[in-house]
């Protein structure tokens, strides 16, 4: 890279390759006194490097957003017709759209908000979320509200057409809860599932959502992004920073090398890693957000955690290493909850190690529109190593690193999720003690001296250790000592030595391990090191975190230390790599891409219906014509989505057939993202009427009649009716419903 200085009073210039960059003289010597920094090219190249980084971190907090100046070109939404193509590639049901898609979810309540009968119905269950989240008094109070705002018989939002002997029932359970208890949230789950959402299908509100998932269905290619500065490497190429041009969201690019798999036979394991990152969806490990290629690269877009691992900040953030044990159970907390996820999806992750916890600078609560915070927390992440199993199944194998690595997977035994919690053990361990449990700091010891400790020795603990968190992590049994029954009445002394007899996380027998049982992680929660620990407002980011990284440091290796990869000889690509590419690059990932055009406001900034004068935007009103598909705005929609390879990556191509009718939907299975690439065809776009799961059942829905209900008491009256009938339904003797439906479902 070119890089020309001219020194100024006030500001430098600094041309580094095609950008010219103003910065104060201060910002370029980064707290150092001696400008002799600036003497060398590549040390310059380094502060530019990080500059530039730093820069692109603050844009997401100032007035343009890190957007580039052609966002809303490059997320113009099509007309309605060309949107009803991705009819045929989608799920059309309640649960997919509602409780998965985050955008479905908020277009459904818009529609639910646009009529005030419905409008009470989804304040409830607004509100029951919210009481799920609080504490417990404050939840008390929620449901105190609950039953005075929309269940009472004279409560001005009381729920209309909802028998009163049911409220009053509904009442004294609310009344009685416990702490532990939550409010009736299926309670109108039937009203909303078979009728209100069948009526939302038939509205503007689910065309505006087919647009956002036709722009979600896009192509991805390195044109898509900005790319920043060298994080680190993986074991086939290097990661970066990058940032989405049109929302200007921050990412980590992780590229693995084509001619470095291949010479390593490494397809499988980067496939591997790929599906499971794909299945994953959880705030404590670290999701996927895009895939791509380039022309010597296949790229994972991932979430990017600018405060770096968690063994940077054991042994480089403090006067002495290690944590305070309050950090370090909150530490813990959180990745106990990431592995529970893992393994409720039957991954068995197998590398757990502070180098692959990270820690985020900033990130944004999902209950987005109850709270508006902006806290660190941790990400389990780099899951090359990691493992689906099917139910009833065992792994075996040496897999992990030394001194990390559980006794079984040592010793070459069978296991399934026993390896994880051994893991956890160590990283408790280290974070207090400051040192991994089975060696010191720096000490350099063979792999089977580390491996003869690991199964044979006796970890070691300090003061620094309290009682409890020794019962959490040690293999041995302590008998309960005096400061023990100075802290804890009788009845806990017992428990805790139960604890110590049976379950420990760093136990040698995997069998007594905590957390290896049938309780799985839900007795390692319940172990009182995490005694006053409330999962559900952790798990939903509404705690606040013991420590926040600066968002204005780069918690990472300068880039001139960061080795580089040498060039890959002697390897030919083939039509069957580029077969496997095509397989691979699936574009964005739902989930995490809708939350992202939320976090960055594009969808409040796009999200219109109507004009100044009161008319129907023209993309939604079916009586305009649809522009022409080759037009400039086509051609300005992918003008960011070109590939330097000249193709276009993880494009999935939608059909040119006639449009088919607002009710043209099929209930089908949703595809999952690999299945939708180039080679695939589509199914040809038929008018198919929507399916009502009600029908025959009860009274149908009257589309003419609801038209002129703009209060939705009408709908909501014959949701009742509906709902009535098919209770009425399923307990008959012979009903061909009853295994499919219930209306709690």
């Amino acid at each position: 890279m070119q890089v020309q200085i001219r020194l100024g009073t006030a500001k430098t210039l600094i041309k580094c390759g095609n950008a010219d960059f103003y910065v104060k003289p201060y910002i370029l010597v980064f707290g150092f006194c001696d400008a002799r920094i600036l003497e060398t090219k590549m040390e310059l190249e380094n502060i530019v490097a990080n500059t530039v980084y730093i820069k692109a971190k603050e844009s997401g907090t100032s007035k343009d957003k890190g957007r580039s100046k052609k966002w809303k070109d490059i997320l113009a939404f099509p007309h309605v017709s060309i949107a009803r193509r991705t009819l045929q590639m989608l799920d059309i049901s309640y649960n997919y759209i509602v409780l998965q898609q985050p955008i479905g979810k908020k277009l459904f309540w818009c529609y639910c908000y646009s009529k005030p009968t419905l409008k009470n119905l989804i304040e409830f269950l607004d509100l029951t979320d919210l009481y799920e989240v609080n504490l417990e008094e404050s939840g008390r109070e929620i449901a105190a509200e609950i039953v005075e705002k929309y269940l009472h018989l004279e409560a001005h939002s009381k729920i209309t057409h909802f028998p009163d002997e049911c409220a009053s029932g509904v009442i004294d359970r609310i009344n009685n809860l416990s702490s532990s208890e939550s409010p009736p949230r299926g309670l109108f789950a039937g009203l909303i599932k078979f009728t209100v959402f069948l009526a939302f299908t038939k509205t503007m509100y689910f065309d505006r959502y087919l647009q956002w998932k036709w722009l979600e269905m896009q192509p991805v290619t390195k044109g898509t992004f900005r790319m920043y500065r060298v994080l680190g490497k993986g074991g086939f190429g290097e990661v970066c920073a990058c940032q989405v041009r049109a929302t200007g969201k921050l990412y980590a690019c992780k590229k693995l090398e084509k001619k470095r798999i291949k010479k390593r036979h490494g397809e499988q394991l980067a496939y591997a890693e790929k599906k499971i990152l794909q299945k994953v969806h959880s705030r404590f490990v670290v999701s996927l957000a895009y895939t791509f290629e380039t022309k010597d690269a296949l790229c994972l877009v991932l979430t990017i955690m600018n405060g770096g691992d968690l063994k940077f900040h054991i042994h480089n953030m403090g006067i002495t290493a290690g944590f305070p044990e309050s950090r370090a159970r909150f530490y813990a907390a959180e990745i106990t909850l990431g592995l529970e996820h893992l393994h409720s999806l039957r991954i068995v992750y197998r590398d757990l190690k502070p180098e692959n916890i990270l820690i985020d600078d900033q990130g944004e609560s999902p209950l987005w529109m109850y709270f508006s915070l902006s806290w660190s927390h941790l990400r389990i992440s780099d899951l090359g190593l990691a493992v689906e199993i099917t139910p009833h199944s065992a792994l075996k194998g040496r897999v992990g690193t030394a001194g990390y690595m559980a006794p079984e997977v040592i010793r070459g035994e069978r296991y399934t999720f026993s390896p994880d919690w051994f893991g956890l053990g160590c990283i408790v361990y280290e974070m207090i003690m400051g040192q991994p449990p089975f060696r010191k700091r720096r000490e350099r010891l063979k792999r089977e001296e580390i491996d003869r400790r690991v199964c044979e020795d006796t970890e070691t603990y300090n003061q620094r250790f309290s009682d409890v968190v020794r019962d959490f992590t040690s293999s041995t049994f302590v008998s309960p000592i005096s400061s023990r029954n100075a802290f804890y009445p009788s009845c806990i002394q017992l428990v805790v030595i139960r604890c110590s007899l049976f379950s420990r996380l760093l136990q040698k027998d995997k069998s007594l391990r905590l957390g290896c049982d049938d309780r799985g992680a839900s007795g390692v929660k319940a172990h009182l090191w995490f005694q006053g620990t409330n999962w559900k407002r952790l798990e939903a980011g509404l705690i606040e975190p013991p420590f926040t990284p600066d968002p204005h440091a780069v918690y990472a290796k300068d880039v001139l230390d960061i080795e580089q990869f040498s060039t890959v000889k002697g390897v030919k690509l083939e039509a069957e790599d580029v077969n496997f590419y095509r397989k691979f690059c699936s574009g964005a990932v739902s989930i995490p891409w809708q939350q992202e055009m939320i976090e960055t406001e594009c969808f409040d900034d796009l999200n219109i219906f109507y004009n100044l004068d009161g008319s129907l935007v023209a993309n939604l009103n079916e009586q305009m014509p649809p522009p022409d598909e080759n037009s400039t705005r086509s051609s300005c929609c992918f003008h960011f989505c070109t590939s330097n390879s000249g193709g276009r990556s993880g494009e999935r191509k939608l059909p040119t057939h006639s449009r088919p009718s607002r009710r043209s939907t099929v209930n089908r299975s949703n595809p999952t993202e690999d299945s939708l690439t180039d080679s695939t065809p589509l199914p040809s776009t038929t008018a198919v009427v929507v399916a009502d799961p009600l029908e025959g059942v009860g009274p149908p829905l009257d589309e003419a009649s609801l038209s002129h209900d703009d209060s939705g008491d009408a709908l909501l009256s014959l949701a009742v009716q509906r709902t009535k009938a098919l209770t009425s339904h399923l307990e008959a003797p012979d009903s061909p419903l009853g295994q499919s439906v219930t209306p709690s479902s």
